[in-house]
């Protein structure tokens, strides 16, 4: 079983925001994949399914980004899994161009407070998806830029982006995360 973790913020006033692009990815993925319906459990919301054949669970915290290390860490608890070999975290990188996506194991927060609370909680030895929102330019205008709505130029795009991500992720499911890469950016064109 795989658990793969959509980062984001609870509520309809942050549905649009950069930084819920990890919670967009959890539901782009459900929508494509057929899973069951979302359920309240381990302080967020889970919905069930399969992908290539192996059983993921898909986990969106309710627990507010900074401490998303709690819902984490107590689906993986649950289940006795182990990080380094089940959790695939998706979140919003600004050091990343929009629509762009990089895979990587471990590593460090990088600003992220969503990752620095996971890491807290299951140590730093995890699969993490970067989806790209681009950074403003300059460091004071990080904040707004993260926690605003997408643009209408990039909403446009938006669903674009997840419908790649969404069909790609069999490869992840695989663990082969060069050809995940390689393919969204592929269908991105």
């Amino acid at each position: 079983m795989l658990i793969f973790a959509g980062l984001g913020n609870p509520g309809v006033q942050y549905a649009f925001h950069r930084h819920n692009l990890g919670f967009m990815a959890a539901d782009a993925i459900a929508a494509a994949h057929g899973f069951g319906p979302w359920k309240a459990r381990f302080q967020g919301l889970t919905a069930e399914g399969s992908i290539s054949g192996t059983k993921v669970l898909l986990l969106k915290p309710a627990t507010y980004m900074n401490d998303s290390g709690r819902s984490v860490g107590e689906a993986l608890r649950f289940f006795k899994l182990d990080p380094a070999t089940a959790l695939t975290v998706f979140y919003d990188e600004l050091d990343l161009a929009p629509w762009k996506v990089r895979v990587k194991h471990g590593g460090g927060a990088a600003g992220h407070n969503g990752i620095r609370s996971i890491d807290a909680h299951v140590g730093n030895d995890y699969r993490r998806v970067r989806l790209g929102i681009g950074h403003p330019g300059h460091k004071d205008r990080v904040v707004g830029h993260t926690l605003g709505n997408f643009s209408k130029a990039e909403m446009a795009e938006l669903p674009i982006f997840l419908g790649a991500v969404a069909a790609e992720v069999p490869w992840l499911v695989a663990g082969d995360d060069a050809r995940f890469m390689n393919d969204v950016a592929l269908r991105l064109g």
